[in-house]
């Protein structure tokens, strides 16, 4: 029921697709007008779209307990612990005994072990934690058994994200890219604690003894974020930074990825980081928030080189030294890609989620 566009709602849509190609039958709630809607319609899916704003909705409980008994749906599974006070009065009221999954996407720290939160918590069948951040969070905040609780990482489309099918000069062209100058670039909706302010700075000082950098700053304000997204906008014209492209939204992320030779990744505190992932399956190095979700899938001095979150100074030596060490470069890249291989691939993890609801199902 998210109105927002980052990572998350994105996902849920690309599962959906990944189920859908496995003859499995998917219908999508949704909060209504919102981008996932929008999304969900352009690709035509069955899509039933809610107004709810807060917590307790009494029409839609009515309304959804009624889809639920008409659908008699197998499972219902949600991307976000907040739908879950929908679902479980909707199931409650329509005497659903259909297994409820709850993704747990992003960390929470409040708390929520009171009788209504265990009344809530108590009809969830099962919780898949994106990370070991994620995982801990969940055993510490909500009142889950621990065995309800499984470690499930999101996944990318290895075949989509895969550097032998773009051509790298070409997309260099367009964004104006020279041969010998080097992108640097990140990725991520313009939101408070991506990263944006040490990106900047990084740049800002990068610029002082390299003449031939280009930065690329790729994404788009999200709803309600359009003021921060201006601020960014203006630091780097404070900090006379003329060798910077901000592209906006981009579909191709993997064609835009491949334009850069050095991939940036500052989220102070990310859950699991599927920019991150995208960025290594194209065999980009990369230079990366030592926090949460991205331990999970860097490695320091083996995909990737860790900083100290949230300091600029820091995360300006280590792009200096991938700056300096093309060699190094090339061979992050090549490990990068064989880690999200061997660990993030998006059909791998769709067929264990498959294993996941059948066990759910029988149980």
């Amino acid at each position: 029921m998210s109105r927002s566009w980052g990572g998350m709602e994105m996902f849920t849509l690309t599962a959906v697709k990944q189920l859908l190609k496995r003859n499995i039958y998917v219908e999508l709630l949704c909060a209504a007008e919102s981008r996932i809607h929008i999304e969900a319609n352009n690709m035509a899916l069955m899509i039933h779209p809610f107004n709810v704003s807060g917590y307790f909705h009494p029409l839609s409980t009515i309304k959804l307990a009624n889809l639920i008994k008409k659908n008699k749906y197998s499972l219902i599974h949600t991307q976000a612990s907040k739908d879950l006070w929908l679902l479980v009065p909707s199931l409650k009221l329509a005497g659903s005994s259909a297994p409820l999954i709850l993704t747990k996407q992003v960390g929470s720290f409040i708390i929520k072990k009171d009788i209504l939160h265990r009344w809530i918590y108590d009809r969830v069948n099962i919780a898949l934690a994106i990370s070991n951040i994620i995982k801990q969070n969940l055993i510490e905040t909500v009142p889950l058994r621990e065995e309800k609780i499984l470690l499930l990482h999101n996944g990318i489309d290895i075949t989509r994200f895969n550097p032998t099918k773009v051509n790298r000069g070409e997309v260099r062209n367009e964004l104006g890219l020279s041969e010998n100058e080097l992108a640097i670039g990140m990725l991520a909706r313009f939101s408070p604690g991506k990263g944006h302010e040490e990106f900047l700075y990084a740049a800002k000082e990068l610029n002082k003894s390299h003449y031939n950098l280009k930065f690329l700053v790729v994404g788009e304000a999200s709803r309600g974020e359009s003021e921060y997204a201006e601020s960014i906008k203006q630091l780097a014209e404070k900090y006379e930074l003329n060798n910077i492209i901000f592209t906006g939204y981009r579909s191709d992320t993997e064609r835009i990825l491949t334009a850069m030779d050095i991939f940036v990744f500052p989220s102070h505190s990310e859950a699991f980081g599927i920019a991150l992932t995208e960025a290594m399956a194209m065999e980009r190095p990369s230079v990366c928030a030592a926090a949460d979700g991205v331990l999970d899938i860097a490695i320091d001095n083996e995909t990737s080189l860790l900083f100290k979150p949230q300091n600029g100074d820091d995360l300006k030596e280590k792009i200096e030294l991938l700056i300096k060490a093309p060699d190094l470069r090339e061979k992050f890249g090549k490990a990068a890609r064989q880690r999200v291989i061997a660990n993030f691939d998006l059909e791998k993890l769709t067929e264990r989620v498959i294993e996941i609801y059948r066990s759910a199902i029988t149980d």
